[in-house]
């Protein structure tokens, strides 16, 4: 039997809770912003990139959803979720999102995380995220977005 793979296993998880997806598989590495905007040919600020912290009283995981352009301000995020944070690491990002670092998609997480949408990726009418690994994409609305992450638009930049 094969097994599933990450992308696969997103994008059936994603439309099986009613969400079409059309995955482009890159056949280079779009583990960063900047590579995956040029694979796709979209400004950099049109990647949704996902991003896991750990909140450093509790331990508890967000998800940030971030414009490619744009570096998370941990302090903004840290008055978001009354707590100081720290960035993920590998191990923590996987546990929670079932996910390696540099396929994180923003939704289809193994639990529920508390999530923020950069307010910047709403001026585009299409931004580009990536589908569960580093090699796989997809293209959504920031309207989609928000609906598939029930996540709280901030400014987070």
């Amino acid at each position: 039997m094969v097994k599933e793979t990450s992308s696969e296993r997103f994008r059936r998880t994603l439309i099986a809770r009613g969400f079409g997806c059309e995955l482009v598989e890159l056949p280079q590495s779009a583990r960063t912003a900047p590579q995956a905007a040029a694979a796709v040919g979209c400004n950099v600020a049109q990647i949704a990139k996902s991003l896991v912290f750990r909140g450093k009283v509790t331990g508890r995981p967000v998800l940030v959803i971030a414009s490619g352009a744009n570096r998370v301000n941990e302090a903004a995020l840290a008055e978001l979720i009354a707590e100081p944070v720290d960035k993920a690491d590998a191990e923590f990002t996987r546990h929670h999102t079932g996910f390696a670092i540099g396929g994180i998609p923003p939704t289809c997480h193994v639990e529920h995380l508390q999530t923020f949408i950069d307010a910047d990726l709403l001026q585009y009418p299409e931004i580009w995220a990536a589908a569960g690994t580093p090699h796989a994409v997809f293209r959504l609305s920031p309207d989609d977005l928000r609906k598939m992450t029930d996540g709280t638009v901030a400014a987070i930049s």
